[in-house]
């Protein structure tokens, strides 16, 4: 990292123009890495790059997807894809208030310590993390940004009295698929926006919303993270989810999180409920109305230096605790639960008796599980052919 290099967090509501502006200051520099919380995101984004600089410019790196020209000087990618062993201007981070998420959130915490540009980088996110963000890093620059329009509650409206330009907004595949059957036998048409669809298919359906041959959205949470649509109105079909560990109702900022999405630019936007969502609490309607919710008092860490003796030390470093009060292991993250499944395996900590080899087990249980088979296919890929 360069003497020189800067460090600045741009904070903020929805719909206040950070990542237009974070865009702009990454392709001022003659080189640079941009990290999104999702695939589609980090795909949205390599597109408005491309038509800026030229597709031999600019190279996309998610889970799925790799598109590295020998050229490349600016790339897009998730957060977890980030090539940090890569000399660059500009280092620039979206949605760092993730790093409290129970399972990606050390991946986030890892870059807001130890990720820098040569002479920038730059932090993205919400207000929520400023605190925390001031004493790990106290020669930060923060800045706070308004948000560019209202955000409006206006209650309860039946699924079939929904104005076009509405996104309804449900947390299981199976609901988003009923509530997208009933909307195309009532309005003609809908697209439909999941994580799990491949990108081409994730592509199509947001062109087709985006292009006006459809007027309504049913998507789940990923429309939070960002995704430039043009929609005027988030409708709620359920206020929980199952997050990977249990059922739960959705934190208030994460509310908010997602009915920002309604409005653009200048235009105000509405939120509300609709099918068998229950009414949001007076005292949530407010916060998110003005903006204000409680910060953030505790991140998610991982120990970076790992031992990798043998499958049992690995584990033991990787849920070290951190000296600083403000981060807290990571004990939830899908590879460190494969990793503690695979050791209770008498027979692979028998073949994982070689730094080399133990290392080999982590990539294993580090392996994007886009499916949610990682118990199955991990289990049958760590073998005794695949170590020898």
């Amino acid at each position: 990292m360069s003497i020189h290099s800067q460090i600045k967090a741009i904070l903020g509501p929805t719909n206040t123009g950070k990542t237009h502006t974070a865009l702009e200051r990454l392709l001022a520099y003659p080189s640079g890495i941009i990290g999104f919380p999702l695939r589609l995101l980090a795909k949205e984004n390599y597109d408005r790059m491309v038509k800026i600089k030229g597709v031999k410019y600019i190279g996309l790196i998610t889970g799925e997807e790799k598109i590295v020209p020998p050229q490349a000087k600016w790339f897009s990618c998730t957060v977890e894809t980030m090539p940090v062993q890569l000399p660059v201007d500009v280092i620039i981070v979206d949605e760092i208030q993730l790093c409290a998420d129970p399972d990606r959130g050390h991946i986030f915490t890892h870059r807001l310590l130890h990720c820098r540009g040569q002479y920038e980088t730059i932090f993205l996110g919400s207000n929520i993390i400023a605190p925390i963000i001031k004493k790990l890093i106290p020669n930060i620059e923060i800045e706070t940004r308004p948000r560019l329009s209202s955000l409006i509650y206006n209650g309860f409206t039946k699924l079939t009295k929904l104005t076009p330009r509405s996104a309804i907004v449900a947390f299981s595949m199976q609901e988003v698929y009923a509530i997208a059957e009933l909307i195309k036998r009532q309005k003609g048409g809908c697209a439909i926006i999941m994580g799990r669809l491949s990108p081409r298919t994730r592509n199509a359906q947001m062109e087709l919303y985006q292009n006006k041959k459809v007027d309504y959205l049913i998507a789940t949470d990923a429309i939070g993270m960002g995704l430039n649509m043009d929609v005027n109105h988030i409708a709620f079909a359920s206020l929980f989810k199952y997050d990977g560990r249990q059922l739960r109702n959705l934190y208030p900022n994460e509310i908010a999180q997602i009915a920002g999405r309604a409005g653009r630019g200048f235009q105000d936007g509405t939120f509300g409920t609709t099918a068998n969502c229950p009414i949001i609490d007076d005292k949530i309607i407010k916060a998110i109305e003005n903006h204000s919710f409680k910060p953030l008092r505790q991140i998610y860490w991982r120990n970076h230096q790992l031992d990798f003796k043998n499958p049992l030390t690995l584990f033991t470093s990787l849920t070290a605790p951190s000296s600083l009060p403000q981060l807290i292991p990571s004990q939830y993250s899908s590879d460190l639960q494969t990793l503690a499944f695979l050791i209770q395996d008498r027979e692979i900590r028998s073949i994982c008796n070689s730094s080399y080899k133990t290392k080999l087990l982590w990539e294993c249980c580090q392996i994007p599980d886009f499916k949610k088979l990682e118990m199955n296919i991990i289990h049958v890929s760590v073998n005794r052919s695949f170590f020898f």
